[in-house]
């Protein structure tokens, strides 16, 4: 018989063990993308959302095996910007045993009342940037390098524990050499001609600071009534993610288009997929893991559709056609054959542009929500 006990990461020792924990889980399944230990490491111990976050991590034993893992939070921000009293679980995983499962939950329901809080939802991160929802659909898929994965009973057992659908974000896979139908291109024209507009250089973006917290700034005004849960990212946040992510944008799969007065209207970014680099890397960096990740990053093959959005004066207009289709352009001059959606919320219109492409659902994910 097992002898399940729950065990709260307090120690450098523990907090390994807790990142290390899915590469055992997940070892025989060739979906999995495991993220670089260092990573998350950084995720739960330094970085920018814990100068507001709360949070607290255990891990379910069964003697010395670790059999399960929970991270739960409280965004203080998101609390006061939507009314609520709500922590969010992340960073859930565990063997294929309903017991570890209700361990791991109640601990974490049990910390957030103590926090005052009378609700608690996930899988999500501290913001809106991170990894969220628990896949529901399209299990014989890999995902993007920054979406989440996990077996089909993660969704019984937190249903049977008393959680259900809060909202759900879908992901479709497009044919990406196909280029825009004729229509799309007579729009994109007279959109462009109407306003004036041009593409700007991620080249350039990259070396200029100011137009990098621009770029981060529309982002976050763009997204701010139509992406639920959305957080606005604070100066600290936009800076570390910019940091992260600017180094690796390149014009060859995203646009940046602008108005006459060099002024963001929308944007559109792609990165060339990692996952399978990822899976080769197996959390590590060293001695390989950077060779790997590497070549990854030069084949363009299958790209992630990052980020797309408009800023909210230019909403509506059909900007989208202009940048879709320059993306699209780029796509078959780099020999880019498939590309991933980002996961977008089902509820919002926005998921209607994929009509537009030869495409397929490719997941489904899912925050679940309980009252507690």
């Amino acid at each position: 018989m097992p002898d399940y006990k729950i065990l709260e990461v307090q120690t450098r020792r523990d907090l390994m063990r807790f990142v290390r924990f899915p590469d055992e889980l997940y070892k025989d399944c060739p979906q999995y993308v495991p993220a670089l230990h260092g990573d998350q490491v950084k995720s739960l111990t330094r970085v920018a959302p814990l100068d507001y976050c709360k949070h607290a991590m255990w891990l379910v034993q069964d003697g010395d095996r670790v059999v399960g893992r929970i991270c739960a939070m409280v965004n203080p921000r998101y609390n006061e910007r939507y009314g609520r009293r709500r922590a969010r679980f992340g960073w859930f995983d565990c063997i294929k045993d309903i017991e570890v499962a209700r361990l791991l939950l109640a601990t974490a329901e049990g910390w957030a009342r103590e926090q005052g809080m009378d609700e608690i939802h996930g899988p999500l991160y501290y913001n809106t940037f991170g990894k969220q929802g628990m896949l529901c659909e399209g299990y014989d898929n890999i995902p993007p390098f920054n979406c989440l994965y996990n077996y089909p009973y993660y969704n019984d057992f937190v249903r049977e524990l008393g959680y259900v659908k809060e909202c759900d974000w879908i992901q479709y896979k497009m044919v990406a050499n196909h280029g825009v139908p004729d229509k799309a291109r007579r729009v994109s024209k007279l959109v462009k001609e109407r306003y004036n507009l041009h593409f700007g250089s991620i080249a350039k973006l990259k070396k200029d600071k100011a137009l990098v917290r621009k770029f981060f700034q529309v982002y976050n005004e763009s997204f701010a009534t139509s992406v639920v849960n959305f957080i606005p990212l604070t100066d600290k946040e936009i800076d570390e993610e910019a940091a992260s992510v600017m180094p690796f944008l390149t014009d060859k799969a995203s646009s940046l288009l602008l108005d006459e007065n060099d002024e963001i209207v929308a944007f559109g970014i792609s990165f060339p997929s990692i996952s399978k680099a990822l899976q080769k890397a197996k959390g590590r960096l060293f001695p390989f893991g950077w060779w790997h990740l590497l070549r990854a990053l030069r084949d363009y093959e299958t790209t992630d559709l990052m980020v797309n959005g408009a800023a909210p004066e230019w909403q509506n207009k059909g900007v989208s056609a202009v940048y879709y289709e320059e993306m699209a352009d780029k796509a078959r001059r780099i020999g880019n054959r498939w590309a991933i959606s980002n996961p977008q919320i089902e509820s919002n219109s926005a998921v209607n542009i994929w009509n537009s492409y030869e495409h397929e659902p490719f997941m489904r994910r899912r925050c679940y929500i309980k009252k507690i």
